[in-house]
């Protein structure tokens, strides 16, 4: 019998995907939908995977011909954590889960304010935060900010500094929640912002992402749950 939980991966992992495309469009790439995986046939943005399965028992060989792994760094986010990519040249980069959080779940007082990014000026003030030093901060381009499905989140201090964030990302019956960030203070001082503004936002909508380590024993601290693992498989 199929389980609450593992409904959820589908609708997590087909959000997710959704995301995936939203940012290489704004980098001018585009991606195609399967039956079996979201896939982009040129190197998407950095961090950002290839592929992303929608369905368990995805066939490798299909999936890596949908991909360039010519050029260095491909890589494939395997929502369900059950393929083996090794004949087709990956190795597993890391491993995740999936999270989950009800829209019943109650609220968590902020002491940030917060807003939602909506012009090319305090997306690069939200990504230069995000982005601390790092210099990646051109990953989050103004084209995002076409998207309709895409809400760049901004919490910021008394004196209007972005200090923490996220992105949320809407679809059918999920809001998916990644880049999740803080100055200082980490995930705890971000999910409280970050989860005031999702419950605003998206009320009647349970909110998904996916988290590894210390980050995952944050968001459960904060509400979610896990739901299933996930793994990200680089070639070469």
């Amino acid at each position: 019998m199929t389980t609450p939980k593992q409904l959820l991966v589908p609708a997590a992992a087909r959000n997710n995907a959704e995301w995936c495309a939203a940012m290489s469009r704004s980098h001018g790439l585009t991606g195609e939908f399967g039956p079996q995986a979201w896939a982009a046939p040129s190197r998407t943005p950095l961090r950002y995977p290839d592929a992303v399965t929608l369905v368990p028992g995805a066939d490798p060989a299909a999936l890596a011909a949908r991909i360039d792994t010519a050029a260095p760094g491909a890589s494939v986010k395997d929502s369900f954590a059950d393929l083996d990519l090794t004949d087709v040249g990956f190795q597993v980069l890391f491993e995740a889960q999936w999270i989950h959080r009800p829209a019943s779940a109650p609220a968590i007082a902020s002491e940030l304010s917060w807003d939602v990014a909506g012009d090319p000026d305090s997306l690069r003030a939200w990504a230069l935060a995000w982005d601390d030093g790092d210099g990646n901060a051109d990953l989050f381009r103004p084209e995002l900010l076409d998207d309709p499905a895409t809400f760049v989140l901004a919490g910021q201090s008394v004196d209007g500094r972005v200090v923490a964030g996220a992105v949320a990302s809407r679809s059918d019956q999920v809001v998916g929640i990644s880049n999740v960030f803080a100055l200082d203070g980490g995930p705890e001082l971000a999910w409280p912002v970050v989860l005031d503004a999702v419950h605003r936002l998206f009320p009647t909508l349970p909110a998904v992402g996916y988290e590894q380590g210390e980050d995952l024993a944050a968001a459960v601290r904060h509400g979610f749950e896990p739901v299933g693992p996930l793994r990200i498989w680089l070639h070469g």
